[in-house]
């Protein structure tokens, strides 16, 4: 039987509400809604929660509650600890990265799969994460290793959509325009070119060939839209024109 396709998040004896609500934004942010309250202090629901949630309420409603944590990852198949505390236990230590692609795979391969993440205060008990088969760290600043709950959702999710959906690493919004054509940059070169002309900013006349070729050449490193030229086409003009009707 294949089994959900997203993992399981486990807040582990969390202590205030408001950072269940924090994590429970981030799930929503990053598309998952699968969350599993174990012991939480304040009981359940927290009204705390809900107020933090803003706008993931649908994840707090769907939350389930268990009193431990085998209770919590009693159906799942493989569980990730997270700590960016060493531990003396023997087990595969994951990047939020490499988790996120190995929860994708053991998906589809129909397991299920949850990942645990411990109390603001102190974390995971080692109690906790001897229960889960690998563990995940953050390569944090080891002066200041600790990471509140919901940031530490927060990587782990991002990651998770990272992994499971293309998401283009550079991209130009041309809003509404298109680049500008080799032909648009000439003309708005030769305008340029006529009106220094005029104002003699071509100046000695053995330099004028080299300053017009510095000129295109710097028109064309331009990343120009054909907006963008309009634009330069109409402020010359216009400057054109206040110089004209400057009294001498």
């Amino acid at each position: 039987m294949q089994g959900p396709v997203e993992p399981a998040f486990l807040l582990v004896r969390p202590q205030m509400g408001e950072n269940v609500g924090a994590a429970a934004r981030a799930m929503w942010n990053f598309g998952l809604s699968r969350m599993r309250l174990v012991d939480p202090r304040d009981g359940w629901p927290n009204p705390r929660a809900v107020a933090m949630a803003s706008g993931a309420g649908r994840v707090l409603d769907a939350a389930q509650v268990f009193p431990d944590l085998a209770g919590a990852a009693g159906d799942c198949t493989y569980v990730y600890a997270t700590t960016a505390r060493p531990r003396d236990l023997t087990k595969t230590v994951f990047s939020p990265e490499a988790a996120a692609r190995d929860m994708v795979r053991r998906i589809g391969e129909g397991e299920r799969v949850a990942v645990m993440f411990g109390p603001e205060r102190a974390g995971l008990e080692n109690e906790d994460v001897a229960q889960a088969n690998a563990i995940i760290t953050v390569d944090v600043n080891p002066e200041f290793p600790s990471l509140n709950l919901a940031q530490c959702v927060l990587l782990v999710a991002y990651e998770w959509r990272r992994a499971t959906h293309e998401t283009p690493a550079l991209q130009e919004v041309m809003a509404g325009t298109q680049k500008a054509s080799v032909l648009e940059v000439d003309h708005l070169a030769r305008h340029f070119e006529e009106r220094l002309e005029e104002a003699g900013f071509f100046f000695p006349d053995h330099k004028a060939e080299s300053m017009k070729l510095s000129l295109r050449n710097l028109w064309s490193r331009m990343p120009l839209t054909g907006q963008d030229v309009q634009t330069l086409h109409g402020m010359l003009r216009q400057m054109v024109r206040w110089a004209r009707k400057r009294p001498e």
